[in-house]
């Protein structure tokens, strides 16, 4: 109890359990790794320099900037769009389409990976449906090109631009827009003017996430792209499995994360202080403060006044809907979107009940054959058990070290927090591959590689930010009075905790469980690289029968885990549905 009520008064002490973790497994490998990178104690930047003088290196560098790049702006540009009609939507049809697209984003990318090579594939469903209506005599190239590597990265990445911008957009206050409208404003210029300044702190945090994760993808363009289209992650993939010169795989590690340190520090900042924070007044060139510009520019800007103020009386007591043809437009892209995300693991899940021998699109006939080979191969139900118990480990690792580290900074200074805040969530900001290869290094030096419990410990690095995260939010919504008021009654720290706190934050402690769990379940590049060839999970497996043989059983997998998101999110609900009402009576059993 002693140890409790000193916990009370300094709640930092409770990221401990976090910090440590992160310092053994991840930390102090890190260091070492960059330490490595410059011939310490040498001290030189000759691994650097060898790297930038190979031509194949500094393409393999800005080929994956470009693809990181590109892929970001067509999320961009098919994001905004998609955000701002599901905000702008009833509040039923937007609560659906938010839906819909946490449905794909917490689908496995391993999964609608798979789906893409099954409908972009020589014998796919794209080309077999062109070649039985005869537009084509031969397969198309769809796969194995850059093509496929945007459109497989865009699918994954796209959920992940939606959400921060829907989040940025429900936060701007609507009459702003209606205010702009009453004072003539066009649709447009109100939009453009008012709402879209408002939706730049969401546009960059979803950008900055996208770009950081292109930055580190290795499976979806190991999948569907060429051998011309290998990114930075593959390359050092290929480093760790060929030859393992940790001096260059070092090097090439600390360039993908100078890369995304440089743009989160450039971009990254105030994400959220942009709508407070006035706009800084243009430098006006020295031809504006001409006479004779200054003249002709009052003139012409006094001279359509006249039409402006009738429009504007015009217009005032309009009513400011949009237009029968723009509300058909908007919900024909929103339609092509939402199509875009799910078909994919519709069109899998479909082709999984197939009949024949082979996979095919629509099936000749329903059968659960590849469920029954899924079932009864012990290769498969036996990664799938081993993935499950993983799975566990890390949810409850994570949820239990992550809560507890989320209490203790939800306590803590403001500066001191987002500091320390940062530095738990450093495994999930910067490129898998780096934190792969970090934990590979740290792992050796505990001797765990090859073990189920370096697995957890490797994989519990982005858990537990994602638990911090989520718990956060929802410690942040908590009436701290409860508290208070538990403890004018004499109740302990712990049993205040318990008794009132926990209860509270049940829906976001559960939720974080689930999504830890998720997070472990389909995880590849780490798990890769630790898993020491001893040990398989069910993503794995998937992997390995993707790259050396399209295995039919992997569409019943892709279709039982493209089930689980939709199963967890029925859980979740039901969690926190229930717990709501019991809420208001946690006091009063407090008292009694």
């Amino acid at each position: 109890m002693k140890i409790f009520q000193k916990l009370g008064q300094m709640p930092i002490g409770l990221t401990v359990p976090a910090f440590a973790i992160l310092l053994i497994v991840f930390g102090m490998p890190i260091m070492l790794l960059f330490l490595t990178s410059i011939n310490a104690p040498a001290f030189s930047v000759t691994n650097y320099y060898k790297f930038l003088s190979q031509p194949a290196n500094v393409r393999v560098l800005f080929q994956t900037i470009e693809v990181s790049v590109l892929a970001t702006g067509i999320c961009l540009i098919v994001g905004y769009p998609s955000a701002y009609l599901i905000v702008t939507a009833s509040k039923r049809v937007r609560l659906t389409l938010i839906a819909l697209v946490i449905i794909p984003y917490l689908t496995s990318g391993l999964a609608r990976t798979y789906a893409w090579i099954v409908i972009l594939g020589d014998r796919g469903v794209i080309n077999n449906l062109l070649l039985h209506l005869g537009v084509i005599h031969s397969p198309l190239p769809l796969i194995y090109n850059r093509t496929a590597v945007y459109i497989g990265m865009v699918h994954i990445m796209l959920p992940l631009m939606i959400l921060p911008l829907v989040s940025a957009m429900m936060g701007i206050d609507r009459s702003l827009m209606a205010a702009a409208r009453s004072m003539g404003a066009r649709p447009l210029t109100a939009f453009w003017r008012v709402f879209f300044p408002l939706s730049l702190p969401g546009v960059r945090s979803g950008s900055l996430l996208v770009f950081v994760f292109c930055l580190g993808f290795y499976i979806t363009p190991a999948a569907l792209g060429g051998l011309r289209d290998a990114m930075l992650s593959t390359f050092i993939a290929a480093q760790v499995t060929s030859s393992f010169e940790i001096s260059k795989i070092a090097t090439s590690a600390f360039i993908l994360l100078a890369i995304a340190v440089a743009v989160l520090s450039i971009l990254g900042l105030n994400l959220a202080g942009a709508q407070g924070r006035a706009a800084a007044p243009a430098r006006r060139s020295w031809v504006v403060r001409l006479p004779i510009f200054a003249m002709l520019k009052h003139y012409f800007s006094e001279f359509p006044n006249r039409y402006r103020a009738k429009l504007w009386t015009t217009l005032l007591y309009q009513a400011g809907g949009n237009s029968r043809l723009s509300n058909i437009v908007g919900a024909v892209f929103v339609l092509i979107v939402m199509v875009y995300l799910l078909s994919p693991g519709l069109i899998v899940v479909i082709m999984s009940f197939s009949a024949g021998t082979f996979l095919e699109f629509p099936p000749s006939g329903v059968s659960l054959q590849w469920y029954r080979s899924f079932f009864g191969d012990p290769s498969w139900n036996g990664a799938a058990w081993t993935s499950i118990q993983i799975g566990v480990a890390v949810a409850i690792l994570s949820t239990v070290v992550g809560t507890l580290a989320a209490y203790g900074l939800n306590r803590s200074h403001p500066r001191l927090r987002g500091f320390l805040t940062m530095t738990i969530l450093t495994p999930v900001t910067i490129p898998v591959i780096v934190v792969g290869i970090a934990t590979y290094l740290g792992l050796v030096n505990l001797g765990l590689i090859g073990s189920k419990t370096g697995i957890v410990l490797a994989q519990s690095l982005g858990a537990i930010g994602i638990v911090v995260v989520i718990v956060s939010a929802t410690l942040a919504n908590l009436d701290r009075t409860l508290e208070q008021a538990a403890k004018s009654m004499r109740a302990g720290p712990l049993q205040t905790f318990l008794r009132v706190t926990l209860p509270l934050i049940r829906p976001g402690v559960i939720g974080g469980a689930v999504f830890a769990f998720l997070h472990s379940f389909d995880e590849v590049v780490i798990t890769s690289l630790v898993s020491g060839y001893s040990i398989r999970t069910l993503p794995l497996k998937m992997w390995e029968n993707i790259r050396n043989q399209i295995d039919p059983t992997i569409a019943a997998v892709a279709s039982l885990l493209m089930l689980v998101p939709v199963l967890w999110l029925i859980v979740l609900y039901l969690m926190w549905w229930r717990a709501r009402p019991r809420d208001h009576h946690t006091l009063s059993e407090l008292a009694t």
